[in-house]
């Protein structure tokens, strides 16, 4: 399965975003910060951690339903387990 040059910017970007937001987390929880900061950040991370995987499993589905299971290289299943896996 390949992303689209555009969609992978995307997740890029999301991930890099979510890796500076995690990088806050970590001097947040090392300078004593308040605990509603903290996990308001994590949230932010991790629905961004999460969107991004969701860009990659639309992606797949999208190939699957355009090109076919055979011939996008896609094994259904899989698709299924990952996508679950982020709910």
């Amino acid at each position: 399965m390949q992303l689209d040059p555009e969609e992978m910017t995307a997740v890029i970007h999301r991930l890099r975003r979510a890796q500076g937001q995690i990088g806050g987390i970590v001097k947040l929880l090392e300078s004593g910060a308040d605990c509603a900061d903290v996990v308001t950040q994590l949230s932010a991370a991790s629905k961004a951690l999460d969107r991004a995987g969701f860009v990659i499993i639309a992606s797949g589905l999208e190939q699957c339903i355009t090109r076919g299971d055979e011939e996008a290289g896609v094994d259904r299943a899989k698709l299924q387990k990952l996508f679950l896996s982020l709910a």
